[in-house]
């Protein structure tokens, strides 16, 4: 695959899974981060398209908006609300919860924002390390700890809440420490909410390699450059040298795999991680 083949993806209906789980309808809200693009967007759109009615918040206003310009298209069976949040902000986070709750009652959450800096330890700004704590680590704990007790006080006291993670939630590669601990440290929120969840609130988390998004498409000139080859070799070395695939997921896919993970299919996925990743973290070249 050449660097200049790597798009993100369009998303029709034929791409998105759908599920028969009679706790998928309107009546029931789901709250997904970084709803703007990428994994979000795609997570958001095929959760309404299951039926749920979808609250997708991000930082970035323009994105909301295509997103659910994108879910009018489309003409799903559920509905897509909006809310832009700084999602380092406290009070914002408390306004997304209670925007979800006055859309329906709260099921489940989907911690999918993310964002990426490139650089050695010894050069890594402490600033774009707390950006991204705060952004994938902390968000998902306070958004959690707030949900969870709509969820139990909703009609059957059940739900779930998915969090994005990564094969660098497995193993990790260099320029990456802030991506890389902050990954590491959401598989272990995921078993947390498991362990106290008494197996009524579910826990799961996502590990896929690279995915057409717009945080892998971006990083890719960065990587050339910190690494000292070209941004062909960031492809095909880099992000796909150590997987059996030699294509990338299409952000539908995860979104899929938010749906199978929060519907009855994944009862018994309960503080597990569904690894997606062609055989990166598994297999080597002989």
């Amino acid at each position: 695959m050449k660097s200049s083949d790597v798009r993100v993806p369009k998303i029709e209906m034929d791409d998105i899974e759908t599920v028969n789980d009679n706790s998928f309808t309107e009546e029931n809200c789901a709250i997904v981060t970084g709803a703007a693009s990428g994994i979000g967007r795609a997570t958001a759109i095929a959760l309404a398209a299951n039926g749920l009615t979808v609250v997708g918040t991000d930082v970035d206003t323009n994105g909301l908006r295509e997103m659910k310009q994108k879910a009018t298209e489309l003409d799903l069976d559920g509905s897509v609300e909006t809310v832009q949040a700084d999602l380092t902000v406290d009070d914002e986070l408390r306004e997304i919860v209670k925007t979800a709750n006055s859309s329906g009652q709260i099921k489940y959450l989907a911690n999918i924002a993310g964002l990426q800096h490139i650089d050695p330890i010894d050069e890594f700004p402490p600033e774009k390390f707390d950006l991204m704590y705060q952004v994938m680590v902390r968000a998902p704990f306070y958004l959690s700890q707030l949900v969870i007790p709509h969820i139990a006080e909703s009609d059957t006291g059940k739900g779930c809440i998915g969090n994005m993670s990564s094969v660098h939630g497995h193993y990790v590669t260099s320029d990456k420490v802030g991506y890389n601990t902050s990954k590491f440290a959401i598989r272990g929120l995921t078993q947390s909410i498991a362990a106290e969840g008494n197996g009524d609130i579910r826990s799961f988390s996502i590990s896929t390699g690279y995915v057409s998004t717009p945080l892998v498409v971006d990083q890719i000139p960065d990587t050339a450059k910190s690494r000292d080859i070209t941004e062909q070799e960031v492809v095909e070395d880099v992000m796909l040298g150590q997987s059996r695939n030699t294509d990338m997921m299409d952000p539908i896919d995860v979104g899929n795999l938010f749906v199978i993970g929060f519907s009855d299919l994944a009862s018994h996925l309960n503080g597990g991680d569904l690894l997606f990743d062609g055989g990166m973290t598994s297999t080597y070249q002989l």
